[in-house]
Formats: C-alpha cells, sequence, structure tokens
C-alpha cells in the first residue's frame, strides 16, 4: 500500500491551504459561527478551481477524479470550518453522486454540469420526524395517478433545506411495506406544493442552511424518479460514499484542532518556557496525534478502495464511526492545551 500523495493530489492540497491564508479563512469561520450566515460568495471561487464535481464524471462535465481526490479537498478546507468544506462535500460525495451513478442520461445530463459550475446543488430528504436512521419506516409517500405522481409528507433537519436548487427525496411508493417500498425521486426548488420550515438554529455548524421539507400533494412527474421502490440497495451503497465525506469533515475539523494547539503551545510560556516542552501538554498532543493519524488511515483507506465508484460499507463505516468519535475527543483536549482561551 502507498501512503505517499501523488504529487497533483499534494498541488491542490497546498492550494486551497494557500487560498485559504490568502481569503483568510480563519477570521471568516469565526464570522460564519456569530452571523450564522453561509458563504455563497465561496461557491464560484470553488467551481473555478475545479474543486466542485471533481470526482463526478467527466462526460457531464466532472473532473473523473477519484473519491480519495475529494476527500482530501473536503479535509482540508474542514480545518478551516466545515461549512466552507460544505460546497464540495455536496458537490462530490452528496446526493449529486446517486445522480452520477444511477440517474437516467436526461437527469444526469439536467443536473450535473450546473453542479459543476455552481449553479446548481443537489440536497437530500432522508430523516423525517418519526424516522431518523430507520429509512425503512418512511412516512413520506409517493401514490401513482396515472399520468403523474404525487407526493406527501415531511423531511427534518436537511441541511441545505431552502438553498438547494434540487432535491433527491426518499419517499415510500404506495402502501408496500418495509425497504421493498421505498425509492427516490427527484424535485426541483420551486416545485408547486413544495415548500420549507423555518431555518434550524443549531449549537454546532452554524451558517448551514437546515430545514424542514414540506410536500402538499406535489405532482412530480415519472421521469423524475430516480430509484425504483425495490432498489433501495441503490441507495445505501451510495451513502457509504457521503459516509467518507462525513469523516473527511471530521479529520479537517480534528487536523484543524491539532495544528492551532501545537502552535499555541509553541508559542505560550508560563514558568519561564513554551508550555510544549512539558510533559504533560505533550502527552495531550501526542494523543491528538495518534487519534487523527488512526481516523485518517481509516478514512483513507475507504475511500482509496472506492476507486471512481463506491467504498466497502465495512470500511466506510468503520472510517465514519472512529472519525465522528476522534473529532470530540481531539477537539476537547486542544480545548484543554489552550486553557481559558480555549472557552472563550
Amino acid at each position: 500500500m502507498d501512503f505517499v500523495l501523488s504529487e497533483e493530489e499534494q498541488l491542490m492540497i497546498n492550494t486551497i491551504h494557500k487560498m485559504g491564508d490568502r481569503e483568510n479563512f480563519r477570521e471568516l469561520a469565526a464570522r460564519i459561527d456569530e452571523s450564522g450566515e453561509f458563504p455563497f460568495h465561496l461557491v464560484e471561487k470553488f467551481a473555478d478551481m475545479g474543486l466542485l464535481g471533481m470526482a463526478l464524471s467527466t462526460e457531464y462535465g466532472g473532473g473523473g477524479l477519484p473519491s480519495l481526490t475529494a476527500v482530501l479537498a473536503i479535509e482540508e478546507l474542514a480545518k478551516y470550518s466545515a461549512v466552507i468544506a460544505m460546497p464540495v462535500f455536496e458537490a462530490n460525495v452528496g446526493p449529486v453522486r446517486v445522480i452520477d451513478l444511477f440517474g437516467t442520461e436526461a437527469q444526469k445530463r439536467s443536473i450535473i454540469p450546473g453542479v459543476c459550475k455552481g449553479e446548481f446543488s443537489v440536497s437530500v430528504g432522508m430523516t423525517e420526524p418519526n424516522s431518523g436512521s430507520d429509512l425503512t419506516s418512511l412516512s413520506t409517500k409517493t401514490v401513482d395517478k396515472g399520468g403523474h405522481l404525487v407526493l406527501n409528507g415531511r423531511k427534518t433537519f436537511i441541511s441545505g433545506g431552502g438553498e438547494a436548487s434540487h432535491y433527491l427525496v426518499y419517499t415510500r411508493f404506495g402502501d408496500v411495506p418495509g425497504y421493498k417500498g421505498i425509492g427516490a425521486v427527484i424535485l426541483e426548488k420551486g416545485t408547486p406544493g413544495f415548500s420549507f420550515g423555518k431555518q434550524e438554529a443549531f449549537m454546532g455548524l452554524r451558517g448551514m442552511p437546515s430545514c424542514d421539507l414540506i410536500f402538499e400533494d406535489v405532482k412530480i412527474p415519472r421521469e423524475n424518479v430516480i430509484i425504483q421502490p425495490g432498489d433501495f440497495k441503490k441507495l445505501m451503497m451510495t451513502f457509504d460514499i457521503e459516509r467518507c465525506g462525513n469523516a473527511a469533515m471530521c479529520l479537517g475539523i480534528a487536523g484543524g484542532a491539532l495544528e492551532a494547539a501545537k502552535r499555541y503551545a509553541a508559542e505560550r510560556e508560563a514558568f519561564g518556557r513554551p508550555i510544549c516542552e512539558f510533559q504533560a501538554i505533550q502527552f495531550l498532543v501526542v494523543e491528538m496525534a495518534m487519534k487523527v493519524d488512526a481516523a485518517r488511515l481509516l478514512v483513507y483507506r475507504a475511500a482509496t478502495g472506492a476507486g471512481k465508484g463506491l467504498p466497502s460499507i465495512y470500511e466506510a463505516s468503520l472510517g465514519k464511526c472512529f472519525a465522528n468519535e476522534m473529532v470530540v475527543e481531539v477537539t476537547n483536549k486542544a480545548m484543554e492545551v489552550f486553557g481559558g482561551y480555549g472557552y472563550s
């Protein structure tokens, strides 16, 4: 196994890092957290850099690069802010991958080029008020009315809600019970009967739009069906690449916290010397570094195994679970290194 990044991958990481310093992403991240406003101005810049759709098919305007490349970009951006990284996440490992892999030719050509240009974004409607991880118990329903389909129901805590141009909606078709009745449709913002709830105010990820999706007798053309009922496995397979993206976000947040803690420990002095010379601080920093590197190996393995396709559900799940737990531990330790400043 080769643990060395390619010259192209390292160049991309360096370019993102230089952009972050030039655009002062650290200060921007603080403003986003304070105002709760999404940095829409970055979308065009990311598109110009080729970061949007880099892992999507070349015939529709994508870069055709491996999933690992997208994971590396998401990780580097998330060192500044997960919200800053979100446009790159959505355009590479989000629900647009379902369209890229399983959509019809018409669906791909109408949506993917716009995503790569930063003109469109795709959000996914999965979670419901009474159904979170149990996607086989969805109550949002699509009924066949002959010439068209009619969608009714509600989704909750939907990232990108109200701002995304297109929505991949998980829905039950008819009265077929369990996973056999679950499929997905594509819905465009502005469709009659499709509305949004109020924007949520979360403790974290401030600046990331999130709200309920409300469907009231929404008429849907048959050609908007992307996953037929009975093909539930396809939906879950593509969710594994999103797990890698989620884990990459955690890697970035934790990696950013580790770098900040190391800088502070080298600058802060106590008892006449930098606190990085005290073993108590060294123990904290090395524990942080071990956890970040361990998570990175798991996540990179899953993304590398995916190539330009989909990762192993086992590898993606291990990486996501470990990275999700790791980021909490590492950021807490970083706060300890910062002392009172870590809580201010």
